[in-house]
């Protein structure tokens, strides 16, 4: 395939403009970019219907982590409405070069429960990104909260997170993982402030699962744009 033909626009979708290339991403088995966790994320089916969850984009967390103006970084946050959600899931990338947009090899979630006062790091390729997580946290710890008790809140790496079994699904693991997060958060049934959603993820973050995922993104894209 051709630059030209990889690069066609193929699906607007928010603020989210799909090409071609990503429809060939979904469709081998290859490595996530920033524009496919996007739009899952901004998809209301992706388990996150309440406005109490907030799911950033990949973009919005690289920032956030890089930003050099800690005072340009609040004018940036107030939009997003933080101190007002009860659960906020950050996509991290371990791309360290801010001249990159779209650089990195790995993905990871770090999330933000409020009642807990805590942000839990799940890592599909052992503590690869741990770096990356812990900066993004120091970073936006002070913005979450309206008061300074939001300071106090703990960081946490759940060494029980799933295991990735190859070298390029660490994206559909965030995915995957983002989704069983909120459904534990939507559900009913009494939470407990001590487990989380650690058996949740244990239990429903599985590779069958994480490959059906792939197939899912793309039977979404390819719904939509048959609507267009």
């Amino acid at each position: 395939m051709g630059k030209s033909a990889a690069d066609e626009k193929i699906l607007s979708y928010n603020d989210v403009v799909l090409r071609q290339s990503d429809l060939e991403i979904l469709s081998g088995p290859y490595y996530l970019n920033d524009r496919i966790i996007e739009f899952y994320f901004s998809l209301p089916s992706s388990s996150h219907p309440s406005q109490d969850i907030l799911l950033l984009s990949p973009s919005i967390a690289f920032w956030i982590a890089n930003c050099p103006d800690v005072g340009g970084l609040k004018e940036f946050l107030e939009p997003l409405k933080l101190p007002d959600k009860k659960l906020v899931i950050f996509p991290v990338n371990n791309n360290d070069d801010v001249s990159i947009a779209e650089g990195g090899s790995h993905w990871s979630l770090l999330a933000y429960y409020r009642s807990a006062n805590v942000f839990v790091h799940h890592d599909s390729n052992g503590q690869m990104n741990k770096r990356h997580a812990m900066r993004l946290f120091k970073s936006v710890v002070g913005f979450v909260g309206e008061s300074s008790s939001a300071w106090n809140a703990k960081y946490l790496e759940c060494i029980g997170t799933p295991q990735q079994v190859n070298g390029y699904d660490c994206g559909l693991y965030v995915t995957v993982t983002a989704r069983t997060i909120c459904c534990w958060h939507e559900s009913s049934e009494n939470k407990d402030a001590t487990d989380l959603w650690f058996s949740a993820v244990k239990e429903q973050v599985t590779p069958s699962v994480v490959s059906e995922m792939r197939k899912e993104i793309l039977g979404l894209i390819k719904d939509l744009m048959a609507k267009k």
